[in-house]
């Protein structure tokens, strides 16, 4: 049996990629904040700092690249 997520609205958030505004869902999965919009099914993530913290720690950078 799979576990339902609980979404919670963006209220006034505007999707990045086709500009529709109040579909952008949030959900948080492991410490991971993911927001999707309901529209087009674009994805942003961003971890909470207790959990970048963890990750950078074991994390080696072989580059930094720029556009």
């Amino acid at each position: 049996m799979t576990k339902m997520q609980k979404k919670r609205f963006i209220a006034g958030a505007i999707c990045p990629k086709c500009n529709e505004q109040d579909t952008m869902a949030l959900t948080k999965e492991d410490g991971v904040e993911k927001a999707t919009c309901v529209s087009c099914g674009e994805q942003m993530t961003q971890s909470e700092p207790q959990v970048d913290e963890v990750v950078r720690q074991h994390e080696q950078v072989i580059g930094v690249f720029k556009q």
